[in-house]
């Protein structure tokens, strides 16, 4: 039985925690996950979800603000791992450590060399990728540079956003671990070298990126839109205020950037530089997330063709 580390924090990481968990040809010794996080308007402090599974299966759970130089990190590497997973962790991995096991693997949620980096599911979104993907790949220093062990993909619909997309590529990241790493450890499987001239990257989402350019075209502010939902959202700027919108539609229509073109008792539609976005789930500011027709029918009621988001 191989002796593993796992290290992951969102949900992405529990469902492959999981499946590691239900094959027996692995035992976790611990689990290594962000720390616990005041989380929404209560600033309730919330588990994540990786610390949630591991406790349901009495795992040890190690939670440092930064693995480097924490006396977590020697009672991991006390351990006697033979190797350590990753998915979607948050930090580095000191290199004392990755030379403390015999191999070290990241379940990555791009196509390698493409979206290193902390975002990779949204800036596939959100720069209209045809589809996104995982990638099996050894650790190294350098961020998301190793060697590749395996690769599998999947196609992003115009229906899908980043939760959707987190959901599939989770499973898909979990199911292409367990069919490879059996045949990496056993030395079958030989991981490929990126080619890093081609590397692109994908820090976390900026506050400034989240708000709409309306002098884009329609579908580049849908992909914004869904390449930012559920979080961290996009918004726009109404009366002055934030405005943000969770979730639109693309539909035909032509007007000024940012005007409202249409409005009706359960419709409100705002142009682009060309096309126009059908608003369905907004948040204005002060008030909670609504539906576009509850909007209408409360604080958006004196709104009116010809008005403007984004001034």
């Amino acid at each position: 039985m191989t002796k593993l580390i796992f290290m992951g924090t969102p949900d992405f990481s529990a469902t492959v925690l999981k499946g590691l968990l239900a094959d027996d040809r692995y035992e976790i010794l611990a689990v290594t996950t962000q720390p616990d996080r005041a989380v929404g308007r209560k600033k309730e402090i919330k588990m994540t979800p990786v610390k949630e599974v591991a406790l349901e299966h009495n795992i040890p759970v190690y939670q440092p603000e930064k693995l480097s130089g924490s006396t977590e990190l020697e009672n991991l590497m006390a351990l006697g791992a033979d190797g350590i997973v990753t998915a979607a962790f948050g930090q580095f991995l000191p290199p004392k450590l990755l030379n403390a096991v015999d191999f070290a693997v990241n379940v990555h949620a791009s196509l390698l060399p493409k979206y290193r980096g902390g975002a990779p599911i949204h800036y596939a979104i959100i720069n209209g990728e045809l589809e996104a993907g995982v990638t099996i790949m050894e650790m190294v220093k350098e961020m998301d540079a190793g060697d590749m062990v395996a690769k599998a993909s999947t196609p992003i619909l115009d229906s899908d956003n980043v939760g959707t997309m987190f959901e599939k590529l989770a499973v898909i990241g979990r199911d292409l671990l367990l069919e490879t790493l059996p045949g990496y450890i056993s030395g079958d499987i030989k991981p490929e070298p990126q080619n890093h001239d081609e590397a692109t990257f994908s820090p976390n989402i900026s506050p400034e990126e989240e708000r709409i350019d309306w002098n884009k075209s329609a579908r580049e502010i849908f992909n914004q839109i869904r390449g930012m939902y559920p979080w961290p959202v996009a918004h726009t700027i109404l009366d002055g205020n934030r405005f943000k919108i969770y979730e639109a539609q693309l539909v035909d229509g032509q007007g000024q950037a940012g005007q409202i073109i249409e409005k009706t008792k359960k419709t409100l539609v705002v142009a682009a530089e060309s096309g126009a976005i059908s608003l369905t789930s907004v948040q204005p500011a002060g008030k909670p997330r609504m539906a576009i027709a509850d909007f209408l029918n409360g604080v958006g009621r004196n709104l009116e063709v010809g008005d403007r988001f984004g001034q």
